[in-house]
């Protein structure tokens, strides 16, 4: 895939699976919006990756749009699948794991 990071993405029909690759033995990011209002992130997992523990000041929506993602909100286990989403709470603990290759949108709203 040829790197179109500073790509502009404004007005264009997008496919969000195409604007970012799986990487062996990586979890790959590209940032889509950033504003004080809020962020939509790219993710790509490879398998065996993930993101550990941690919070966040804001709630964050995490859509599957491809694969299959574990997510863990305060202890609890979720299995998501390609066009679910999950709200992960904000301040609470939450973690992601890929048991298999997924990508997700991450949906971050600020207040």
């Amino acid at each position: 895939m040829p790197d179109r990071k500073n790509e502009p993405l404004a007005g264009r029909v997008l496919d969000p699976k195409e604007l970012i690759a799986y990487q062996d033995g990586s979890v790959v990011s590209r940032m889509l919006v950033y504003k004080k209002t809020g962020i939509i992130t790219l993710f790509a997992f490879d398998a065996g990756e993930g993101l550990s523990e941690h919070t966040a000041p804001f709630d964050a929506i995490a859509t599957i749009i491809d694969g299959e993602a574990e997510i863990t909100i305060d202890k609890n286990t979720f299995v998501l699948n390609e066009g679910q989403l999950i709200i992960m709470p904000a301040n609470i603990p939450h973690a992601l794991k890929a048991g298999k290759r997924f990508k997700m949108i991450l949906t971050m709203i600020h207040e």
